[in-house]
């Protein structure tokens, strides 16, 4: 791979592919919507708690490889917005897969299948697994197939602007019972929910700010 990335870039890369294919309607993101999405508690693994000044680094050291810009949209706040798409020249299926597994990590067919549904439709594993050909299959490939562990039925997908997860930390996971997946998936459609009450809060503060600033020119 040409483009080499830290677990801070991933996820601030994963986090703008995910915030325009989910809510195009508050993207391109501030630095404070960005750190929020990057520290979401759902579909998001591992779970991070980064600080603003972290978020920073990392987009400047994206915007260096042209995988982010400052957004040209004006307004007094500055937003940011991924060019990852004109970059590799992607189309919106395999951004939803590089999406997942930039803000997820690695995944089997099936639950990106699941996963991805959210940015992109996906008729059936077959979609998915014709989308993950043609990333593997590139010149220089994005994504890598992991080789199958112990106790898992399928192997896993990769992606690789980060180092490959050594195989030691690809353990064998018991499968939850029914009853913790459902627990499982209604915390994180509460989780879901704070997070995005929390985003219009804070775009609704900066609105507010933003108003009054307006009004002191006139006073």
């Amino acid at each position: 791979m040409e483009i080499t990335l830290n677990d801070i870039e991933v996820r601030v890369l994963g986090s703008l592919i995910e915030k325009e294919l989910t809510t195009p309607e508050y993207y391109p993101l501030s630095l404070n919507s960005l750190t929020n999405a990057c520290n979401q508690k759902s579909n998001r693994d591992p779970v991070m708690a980064l600080a603003e000044e972290e978020v920073v680094r990392a987009l400047d050291s994206l915007r260096f490889k042209q995988l982010v810009v400052l957004s040209a949209d004006g307004g007094r706040v500055p937003k940011y917005r991924h060019l990852m798409a004109e970059k590799l020249g992607l189309m919106p299926a395999e951004q939803s897969v590089m999406c997942e597994l930039l803000v997820r990590g690695p995944q089997t067919v099936g639950e990106l299948r699941t996963r991805g549904e959210r940015m992109h439709p996906f008729g059936d594993l077959a979609a998915v697994e014709e989308v993950l050909q043609e990333l593997i299959q590139r010149e220089n490939p994005l994504i890598a197939l992991l080789p199958r562990q112990p106790g898992r039925k399928e192997g896993r997908y990769a992606q690789l602007f980060s180092a490959l997860p050594e195989c030691g930390d690809e353990r064998a996971e018991a499968r939850p019972e029914p009853a913790r997946q459902r627990v499982v998936a209604e915390n994180e459609r509460i989780a879901k929910l704070e997070e995005e009450v929390a985003s219009l809060r804070s775009e609704v503060k900066s609105l507010q700010r933003q108003m009054a600033e307006f009004k002191a020119q006139f006073e």
